[in-house]
């Protein structure tokens, strides 16, 4: 079959799709998982990332694995992780609050899906949508703020191209803006504002005019310095 033959049966088949009923709609959210304990089955290429977002969270990350590439293994050596040198075991599973699968074998994937589904622990199987629980965004991080993009997996190079034009949009300065409109925010609540009131003030300062002129109070002494 041609390239071109492939992409036509693949637009028929998404034609047909449409005309499917539709699945529930995601439910996003952002969790806090700091102090929880993360499984991970694979510590190889597709599993590092998983790890390191897990990391970056604040989650207790155990991993499952004969082998380790570098990465995997050097967080092992600095105690980031508990790193566990053997094939996968079903009392893995025993006080994960989430477990993702991210080995070489669809049989030992279906076994782990199983086991979480029938002990109510959220499962992700990557490159599997089908058989995921949640999905792992693309994200743009700025500090506190993040904005997370999910096609559900039906696309994550879109999801990764749309990050990319946000890092540009969204940019480094967001760090400091957020910390500044976190501090503004608790001040405005010591002040004894109701809560109309700081909600009125609070718009007003997350502003995109109030961004520019932050940017221009922080970008003026930098100027005024290199003045002769």
């Amino acid at each position: 079959m041609t390239r071109k033959a492939d992409l036509r049966g693949g637009m028929r088949k998404a034609v047909r799709s449409e005309n499917a009923p539709a699945s529930p709609a995601l439910f996003p959210m952002f969790l806090r998982i700091e102090g929880r304990e993360a499984l991970v089955v694979g510590a190889g290429k597709v599993a590092e990332p998983k790890i390191e977002s897990l990391l970056r969270s604040g989650a207790r990350v155990r991993v499952v694995a004969p082998q380790a590439n570098r990465q995997v293994a050097g967080w092992a050596r600095a105690g980031r992780v508990v790193w566990e040198r053997r094939e996968f075991r079903p009392a893995d599973m025993d006080g994960a609050f989430l477990v993702i699968a991210a080995t070489s074998s669809p049989e030992l994937h279906a076994q782990i899906l199983r086991l979480a589904r029938s002990r109510r622990v959220l499962c992700n199987v990557v490159d599997d949508p089908e058989r995921c629980d949640f999905f792992y965004p693309a994200v743009v991080r700025r500090g506190s703020l993040q904005i997370a993009v999910s096609t559900g997996g039906a696309s994550p190079a879109l999801a990764q191209r749309l990050r990319k034009e946000l890092e540009k949009q969204f940019s480094p300065e967001y760090e400091i803006w957020v910390e500044h409109l976190r501090a503004a925010r608790q001040e405005l609540r010591g002040r004894g504002f109701d809560l109309p009131a700081r909600s009125r003030r609070s718009h007003r300062l997350a502003s995109r005019r109030e961004f520019k002129n932050f940017l221009s109070a922080r970008r003026a002494p930098a100027r005024g310095n290199g003045a002769s």
